[in-house]
Order: C-alpha cells, then sequence, then structure tokens
C-alpha cells in the first residue's frame, strides 16, 4: 500500500488543506493520505499553536466523510522538535509494509536542501508536489530529480495564518473551514 504523507500544524486544517488532500487521495497512484499533525514545525514558532489534541480533534472533525484521508498522531511521541526525516525512518520500522511518500508545496521543495537528512528522504521516498501561486515561475533543480512528482493539483491560496487573523478581528470566515471545524472553534472560542 502506497501512503501519502501530507505534514502540517493544520493550525487550523482548512478546505485548501481538504482539496489538496482529497487530490491526492483520488487523482494519485496514492493508496492513502495521512494528515500527520506536527507538534512543532522547526521552521515554525510554537507560541501560536493551538494544544496538539485540539488540532487532533480538528483533523477528526473535518476528516469524518473522507475514508482515503486519515488523520494521524505519529510525530506526537517522537522527539521535538520534529524532523521528516526521523519521522520517515520511524514509520518505516512500524509500517515495514507500506511505502511512505511525501507531499508537500512547491514553496516545500524550494528549501527541501535547508531539511535535515534531505537526501536521505530524497534518495527512498517519492515526493508529489503540488503548485504554489508565487511558485509557480520559479526554477528549482530539484524539480528534475527521479523522486519528485509535481503533480497538476489545484492551487489554493488559504493560509492558516490568514483565518487566524480573521477570527480574531471578527470577520467571518467560515466559508474557508468545513462546518464541523468551524462549529468547533466556535464553541471552544479559539483564536479570539
Amino acid at each position: 500500500m502506497k501512503i501519502g504523507l501530507y505534514f502540517g500544524t493544520f493550525n487550523p486544517i482548512h478546505i485548501g488543506h481538504l482539496i489538496i488532500a482529497n487530490h491526492f487521495a483520488e487523482y494519485s497512484d496514492l493508496d492513502k493520505v495521512w494528515m500527520v499533525l506536527t507538534p512543532h514545525n522547526p521552521f515554525k514558532k510554537k507560541s501560536s499553536l493551538l494544544d496538539n489534541n485540539h488540532r487532533y480533534q480538528l483533523l477528526l472533525e473535518a476528516l469524518e466523510d473522507y475514508p482515503k484521508i486519515e488523520p494521524s498522531t505519529i510525530e506526537f511521541n517522537l522527539p521535538q522538535p520534529n524532523y521528516t526525516t526521523n519521522t520517515l525512518a520511524h514509520l518505516k520500522e512500524k509500517y515495514p509494509q507500506y511505502e511512505f511518500s511525501l507531499i508537500m508545496g512547491e514553496d516545500n521543495l524550494r528549501t527541501l536542501h535547508k531539511w535535515k537528512n534531505y537526501e536521505v528522504i530524497l534518495e527512498n521516498h517519492q515526493i508529489y508536489v503540488y503548485p504554489r501561486i508565487s511558485e509557480i515561475t520559479s526554477t528549482n533543480s530539484l524539480k528534475d530529480h527521479k523522486n519528485i512528482k509535481v503533480i497538476d493539483a489545484p492551487v489554493v491560496e488559504i493560509s492558516s495564518t490568514f483565518i487566524r487573523k480573521a477570527i480574531q478581528e471578527g470577520k467571518n470566515c467560515r466559508p474557508l473551514l468545513s462546518n464541523p471545524v468551524w462549529d468547533y472553534i466556535d464553541k471552544m472560542n479559539f483564536y479570539r
């Protein structure tokens, strides 16, 4: 079974995340997509994150109707901050029957060379890349690597940062979130 790993802090998960995950689950050779909830991305400030369990609950709410997409807390019990290379090694050991690939935006591919052990990741895992408006015209030497698969996925420019700010400012951003996610955020009074 081929699993696509879509990493993120999902703070909060929004329809852009769902559109991308669903596209890869339905229109690629991946059998499933695991949305791997990252407790702490080494490139982001931890202070702005909701509690891990609340973000996991948001993932559960959002993915209820998507049988090919599953939430994963695999990084919760790994050393912090989380490095993809460590997570992949752990997954390979825990699930030797699965083949793991990465799903990432074109902007992340551009900075892949800054990741810990990126050469090992690149040699041992396929990387499925989706476009970003700001990156479409960029040149990237890694795009030609044998394990890079650029996928013609929908371009979605919605950010969790924008959503958090909109909620804080009292703006209506409901259309950017699935109904169960909005209901949970509203009920728990998050990001206000």
